[in-house]
């Protein structure tokens, strides 16, 4: 399998450092959130002033990784493409876009985000469900001519707590934008609550650019390591090896004292696969 870790994982550690270790321990790719202690510009569900984040800094960054053999399949964005506040939405929209830009300029082949959320309101409301997704939608169409400019391609994670709560409704909003570059961050944890193994791939197979390794009890709010929640990893690693074979996993909800230790359960139950085929 091609298996990495997300860079946020490793929040101490210089992008030298990380690198380092990924390569040492046996990994071959990340998801770039800049959020070593030499770059330090991750906000989840919101921005980060990038100004100092130039063109030749990102270069120097992103081939720290290659040349220890890590690919940077994705940067993770994950800012709030629900924000309310007009001004507020356009300077989220003006940050995606710089980190479009840096992708763009390092061959980095996708941006990632979840949909985003107003904290203290994220989820489903049947009384704002129709305008926020429209609205959603909107910015999403907006992005998505963006990535056609800078020739790279969206990687949207869904999440039953947000409000593309489903691989239906993934699915649905791919076909209503009707874009190429809307592609899918597989998060299963992210979907355990509202589909099935099986449902995950039915729906995403064709659209999945890469995955995110977490696992999630089905009533649970937050993840958990790979193997500490409901989800059937011997089932969803023969439905990867059938459907996405090659595409990158990339784990999440780990750190420095454990996260070989979880990328060792992934190979134990993918091994139960192989094995038994």
């Amino acid at each position: 399998m091609n298996i990495g870790v997300v860079s946020r994982s490793f929040p101490k550690l210089t992008n030298l450092e990380t690198a380092q270790l990924l390569a040492e321990n046996g990994f071959t790719c990340t998801e770039l959130c800049f959020s070593q202690t030499d770059s330090n510009y991750w906000v989840y569900n919101g921005r980060s002033d990038l100004s100092d984040l130039t063109n030749e800094k990102s270069q120097a960054i992103i081939e720290t990784y290659r040349a220890h053999g890590i690919a940077v399949t994705s940067i993770g964005v994950f800012t709030n493409l629900l924000e309310p506040q007009e001004q507020e939405l356009e300077k989220n929209l003006a940050y995606f876009e710089r980190l479009m830009e840096i992708a763009s300029v390092n061959g980095v082949p996708y941006v990632s985000t979840e949909c985003g959320f107003i904290p203290g309101q994220r989820g489903v409301n049947a009384d704002t469900y129709e305008t926020a997704f429209q609205r959603f939608k909107d910015n999403i169409i907006w992005l998505t001519q963006k990535a056609e400019k800078y020739n790279l391609s969206l990687a949207l994670e869904p999440c039953v707590l947000d409000i593309i709560p489903s691989a239906k409704r993934t699915v649905d909003l791919i076909d209503q934008v009707g874009s190429e570059r809307l592609s899918v961050l597989l998060d299963p944890a992210n979907l355990i609550a509202a589909n099935s193994e099986e449902d995950m791939f039915r729906y995403l197979a064709p659209h999945i650019a890469y995955f995110h390794g977490k696992d999630r009890k089905v009533n649970d709010t937050y993840g958990r390591a790979i193997g500490d929640g409901d989800i059937n990893w011997r089932r969803f690693l023969e439905l990867y090896h059938q459907y996405t074979e090659g595409v990158p996993f990339i784990i999440e909800y780990v750190h420095q004292e454990n996260f070989s230790d979880i990328r060792d359960r992934v190979l134990k139950f993918d091994s139960s696969v192989i094995n038994i085929e």
